[in-house]
């Protein structure tokens, strides 16, 4: 191993356009939307545009931030950029790493849950098994890895499409029940749309992680932030689409029970619909778990630069020029959370540390544009990071105090 081996830029728009709508799809939706449909019910496709609103105001943000500053470890430096502090940096550096984590290991549980639909062995066999999958395709090389997420989110894309093909009745229940979408002002009913958007609202995070492999993007200052607004903008509308048909072609306690939600819906029309919807969430959630993976890895690797304790997850390697030893540890932190925690909670604690991070991701836009102005790559008006600091926050404190 050679320390002075530098990252690659050899990833173009249409594959990181790909590698962010992969994952944000990733297993997410095709994991929870069952979750998200039993706590809003019809109400499901208001909770998704209310969640779609939130992130979209710090997928602003990012896309500025990112024009800003094109390097690794992109929340940390932003930070450190904004308040000149070194400690919070370090602090944002691994929370963004622990949302890796945590997101991985969601995924790890929902394909350990999707596999014993079929076939009955124990769960940490699974999980080993998917762990240990992933973490290989992390370190065979980046260009493997993206090469191998655009494959798989051209196959779980098609999913979406394929249940919205199959179940494409549910389009003539909504015209003729359309007003059943409207919810009533009553605090049970509300109450209902906020939790839905809390969960619906992990199945959108994923387009963060792209900042975070901007030293391996070619013109980054003008790919990222196209790829960013692309990627959260066309996963919006399918995401739209399908949880409509969800709730207009399925028993909604059939559906928010079901362990594999989506491959429920493709069973109306047959088992062999049931098994390629089934295998393509399967597919879905080893993407969703590569990208973090892949993700985590290389903020480690980012905040560890120029810190003599962590110089081993600086180390690049020379033939897969992937660092192997920050992908590893990261793996063996998610087999650990895998192995101890169930879907929802390790889901909500995911949406949770990324509300923290929009916080003050938009606080650092904000203090940014306030001190320096506008600059001459991808901008936004001030206005839309202080609404993605008030709509984090409210959710945010609707979460806490739902919890106690």
């Amino acid at each position: 191993m050679k320390k002075d081996v530098q990252l690659k830029r050899v990833i173009s728009l249409p594959f990181l356009i790909f590698y962010g709508v992969g994952t944000i799809v990733g297993g997410g939706f095709y994991a929870l939307l069952g979750e998200v449909v039993g706590a809003a019910g019809f109400f499901t496709p208001i909770a998704l545009m209310l969640a779609t609103l939130i992130a979209l105001f710090s997928a602003l943000s990012y896309a500025e931030l990112s024009s800003r500053y094109p390097v690794s470890a992109g929340e940390a430096y932003y930070v450190k950029q904004a308040f000149s502090s070194s400690s919070l940096s370090f602090m944002v550096g691994w929370l963004v790493i622990f949302t890796g984590v945590v997101s991985t290991a969601t995924l790890t549980v929902a394909m350990a849950g999707f596999l014993s639909e079929l076939l009955h062995l124990s769960h940490t066999i699974y999980v080993i098994g998917v762990v240990l999958l992933m973490t290989l395709v992390a370190i065979w090389g980046i260009k493997e890895s993206v090469w191998f997420a655009t494959i798989v989110t051209v196959i779980e894309v098609g999913g979406l499409f394929f249940i919205i093909y199959i179940a494409s009745d549910g389009f003539l229940s909504l015209q003729e029940n359309y007003e059943a979408l409207v919810p009533p002002m009553t605090l049970e009913v509300w109450q209902g749309i906020l939790i839905g958007i809390f969960l619906i609202f992990y199945a959108f995070i994923g387009f963060e992680d792209m900042v975070n492999i901007a030293q391996e993007v070619k013109d980054v200052k003008r790919t990222l932030p196209i790829a960013i607004i692309s990627s959260i903008s066309i996963t919006f509308v399918l995401y739209l689409l399908v949880s409509v048909i969800a709730i207009f072609s399925m028993d909604l306690e059939i559906f928010a029970n079901s362990k594999a939600p989506l491959a429920e819906i493709a069973k109306q029309n047959g088992h062999l619909s049931y098994l390629i919807v089934w295998s393509i969430g399967i597919l879905a959630g080893l993407n969703g778990a590569l990208v973090q993976i892949v993700m985590a890895s290389r903020v480690l690797y980012g905040i560890s630069q120029k810190r003599e304790k962590m110089e081993i997850f600086t180390r690049v390697n020379a033939k897969t020029q992937t660092p192997i030893y920050a992908t590893i540890v990261i793996a063996l932190i998610v087999l650990l959370l895998a192995l101890q925690f169930d879907l929802v909670f390790l889901a909500k604690t995911t949406s949770t540390i990324i509300l923290v991070l929009f916080i003050l991701i938009n606080l650092a836009l904000i203090k940014i544009k306030t001190r320096d102005g506008n600059h001459d790559g991808y901008t936004i008006s001030i206005w839309l990071p202080i609404l993605g600091l008030l709509s984090s926050l409210t959710i945010l404190v609707f979460h806490m105090m739902h919890l106690f």
